[in-house]
C-alpha cells in the first residue's frame, strides 16, 4: 500500500506533513476542528475509518490503550475529533471508554466471546442461505472477483487490505442475500467480532478464503443448507472455538 504525502492541517503550531491510512488508499483529511457538526464532518469520519480499519486489522490490539494526546499526533489534528472519533466507535462496540482509564480497543472473554460469536454465525448462516436462494448473476461475479483477490493476497497481502478485502466479500454476500434488515443487524456484529478475529487473521487468512470459497460454491450451486452450514463453521473456526 503505497504512502501519499497531505499537506499539514493549517492553523496546528508546528505544522508536518502526514499521512491517515484509510483503507487500501489514503484521502486527505478535510480542515478545521469546529464544535458545530463535529460528529458528522469530514475530518472526524476519516479518522472514525482510519481507526476502525486499525482495530479490525489487529495493528491497534484487543485492550489496548487508546490515548487521545498520542492519536492527535499521529494524525496531525487536534484532540478535539480524536475524542468525538472514540465516542463513535464506543457506541458500535469496537471502543470501551471508561472514567479515568479513557478509552481501549473493546476485549470480550469468556461468555460474552462465545454469546457474540453464537449469534454472528447464526446470522451468518442465515445470510449465506438467503444468498443461495437468491443468488443474482452479476452480484456472484462481485464475488468471485472478490474472492480471487482475497485469495491472491491471503499468503503475502497486507494486514488492513486483508481486513478491508474479508469485509467486503461478506458485505458481498449480503447483497445476495438480499434483507436490508439482517445487513443492519449485522454491520455493527461484524465490527465487534472483527475484534476477536484480528489476533488469528493473519494466520488464517488462507484458509479463511478457502472457506470464503466453500461458501460462494455452495451459493453457486443453489444449496442454501450446506452454505448456511459452512458459513456458520467459518464463524466458528474464525473465533477459534467449537460451536
Amino acid at each position: 500500500m503505497a504512502d501519499a504525502h497531505l499537506p499539514a492541517l493549517p492553523g496546528l503550531a508546528g505544522a508536518r506533513e502526514y499521512h491517515v491510512s484509510i483503507g487500501p488508499t489514503f484521502m486527505p483529511i478535510a480542515t478545521g476542528d469546529k464544535k458545530t457538526g463535529l460528529n458528522h464532518s469530514p475530518l472526524t469520519q476519516q479518522l472514525v475509518e482510519a481507526l476502525r480499519e486499525k482495530i479490525m486489522s489487529g495493528e491497534l490490539a484487543s485492550g489496548e490503550r487508546l490515548v487521545e494526546e498520542r492519536l492527535s499526533e499521529e494524525f496531525a489534528v487536534s484532540r478535539m475529533p480524536v475524542r468525538e472519533a472514540l465516542r463513535q466507535l464506543a457506541s458500535s462496540g469496537l471502543v470501551i471508554i471508561e472514567p479515568r482509564r479513557g478509552a481501549s480497543v473493546a476485549q470480550f472473554h469468556g461468555d460474552l466471546l462465545r454469546e457474540l460469536v453464537e449469534v454472528r454465525a447464526t446470522l451468518e448462516a442465515l445470510n449465506a442461505r438467503l444468498a443461495a436462494k437468491r443468488h443474482d448473476p452479476q452480484q456472484i461475479a462481485e464475488l468471485e472477483a472478490l474472492l480471487a483477490e482475497g485469495v491472491k493476497n491471503a499468503h503475502s497481502g497486507d494486514d488492513e487490505v486483508l481486513a478491508t478485502l474479508n469485509q467486503k466479500f461478506h458485505s458481498a454476500l449480503g447483497k445476495v442475500a438480499a434483507n436490508s434488515v439482517l445487513q443492519e443487524v449485522m454491520l455493527s456484529l461484524r465490527d465487534r467480532t472483527a475484534v476477536l478475529f484480528a489476533p488469528r487473521s493473519r494466520e488464517r487468512a488462507p484458509q479463511n478464503w478457502e472457506e470464503h470459497a466453500a461458501i460462494l460454491r455452495a451459493v453457486i450451486k443453489g444449496d442454501p443448507e450446506l452454505a448456511g452450514l459452512l458459513a456458520a463453521r467459518h464463524i466458528y473456526n474464525a473465533a477459534g472455538i467449537e460451536p
